[in-house]
C-alpha cells in the first residue's frame, strides 16, 4: 500500500477531526473480536478513530501497530489514546463513508 502524501494525510486529518472514536480497545487488548470490528467499521467508514485505554505509551504503541498489521490499514495520525486509522474501501458505500459524507458536507 502505498503512503499517503502530505496533503492526502492532512485532508484525511481535517475530515477526523470531528469523528468520535467507533473501536475501543480496553484492558484485554487486542482481540479476534476487536480485529473484526475494526475491520468491519474501515470497510464501512474508511477513516476511522480508535481509542485505546491504558496509560503505558509503549503498550499502546504496540497495539497500535498490531492493529494496522492485522487490518492493513494505515494509521493518520497518533494523538494520546486515539488513532486515527485510514483504509480504502474495496467498495465505497455512499451512505456510511466519512470521506464521501465529508465530501457532501464541504461541498
Amino acid at each position: 500500500m502505498a503512503a499517503l502524501s502530505i496533503q492526502e494525510r492532512k485532508r484525511l486529518r481535517q475530515i477526523g477531526h470531528a469523528l468520535n472514536p467507533v473501536v475501543m480497545i480496553g484492558g484485554q487488548g487486542l482481540t479476534e473480536g476487536v480485529i473484526e470490528e475494526t475491520n468491519r467499521a474501515l470497510n464501512d467508514h474508511e477513516l476511522i478513530k480508535v481509542k485505546i485505554a491504558g496509560e503505558d505509551r509503549e503498550a499502546r504503541g504496540q497495539v497500535i501497530d498490531a492493529l494496522i498489521e492485522a487490518t492493513g490499514a494505515q494509521a493518520v495520525q497518533k494523538i494520546g489514546k486515539i488513532v486515527l486509522l485510514y483504509k480504502k474501501a474495496a467498495k465505497q458505500n455512499q451512505h456510511l463513508s466519512n470521506l464521501v459524507r465529508h465530501a457532501h458536507l464541504s461541498s
